[in-house]
């Protein structure tokens, strides 16, 4: 081989040496990249979650301040909130408190729901069922529980107890609404009558609590939860999830007159 040879042949296994070099530092690069992401995400989670514990661990429930439209429990049990005079268009929220997706449509929804019903525009009626659960098993009837003890509040603190109840919502397959945390609640946000502990605790409104579930399941055949009703039509959930829509149906079926 001749010299010249020689050098090329020399020369290009520096080069592919060197390439062979920078692929390396580049795969070295794109795995600390992937590993820092992984740990952000992790620290993320990991601080959601303290910050969620730290909530719970808490466990003061807070009394809604905010100005409200007037507040009524009708014969059945269910919650009516309207100002006066305002019987259309009329959104009825059937709903489970152990309900994940609740939760989510109450994080979501449930300020325009106040603030729909305060300004005039709609009646709205909270209709609490026990979906979740039918067997007498300690985490099966967590919606159980909680549905009784919201039938025990005063109407006036309906809008306290019920943020409560979701704030503090146990996580699936956790025990959770113990009788002792359902009546310090309602002791936190106000609520000074003095039978509600003994209605909590012995379960007084168990027998209206299942004539409403009955109602949910039976008679409007409600097969989930949430379930929205505008006037008796079953809102989709694209409607009920994003806040902007769901005025914007309200809104839609008070310029119709429906």
């Amino acid at each position: 081989m001749s010299k010249a040879a020689r050098e090329r042949s020399a020369r290009e296994r520096l080069s592919a040496e060197r390439k062979r070099q920078a692929a390396r530092a580049k795969q070295r690069r794109l795995l600390a990249i992937v590993l820092g992401s992984v740990v952000a995400v992790a620290v993320i989670v990991v601080g959601t979650v303290l910050i969620v514990d730290r909530q719970r661990d808490n466990g003061k429930a807070e009394a809604y301040t905010g100005a409200l439209a007037p507040l009524s429990r009708q014969q059945d049990g269910s919650i009516v909130m309207a100002q006066p005079g305002v019987t259309k268009p009329e959104l009825e929220i059937f709903e489970d408190f152990q309900c994940p997706v609740c939760k989510q449509f109450e994080d979501s929804s449930g300020k325009t729901i106040l603030e729909l019903a305060r300004e005039g525009k709609v009646k709205v009626v909270y209709r609490p069922f026990h979906l979740f659960g039918q067997q007498r098993d300690p985490i099966k009837i967590n919606s159980l529980r909680s549905a009784e003890a919201a039938l025990c509040v005063p109407a006036d603190k309906w809008i306290s107890y019920h943020h409560a109840l979701f704030r503090f919502q146990p996580r699936e397959g956790d025990e959770g609404f113990a009788p002792d945390d359902l009546v310090k609640w309602g002791k936190d946000v106000g609520v000074t009558d003095a039978n509600f502990e003994k209605c909590v605790r012995d379960e007084e409104k168990k027998t209206q609590v299942q004539a409403m579930t009955k109602y949910a399941l039976q008679d409007r055949r409600v097969e989930g939860t949430p379930t929205v009703f505008l006037n008796g039509q079953k809102l989709e959930m694209g409607q009920v999830m994003n806040p902007g829509a769901l005025r914007a149906t309200v809104d839609q079926a008070r310029a119709s007159g429906k």
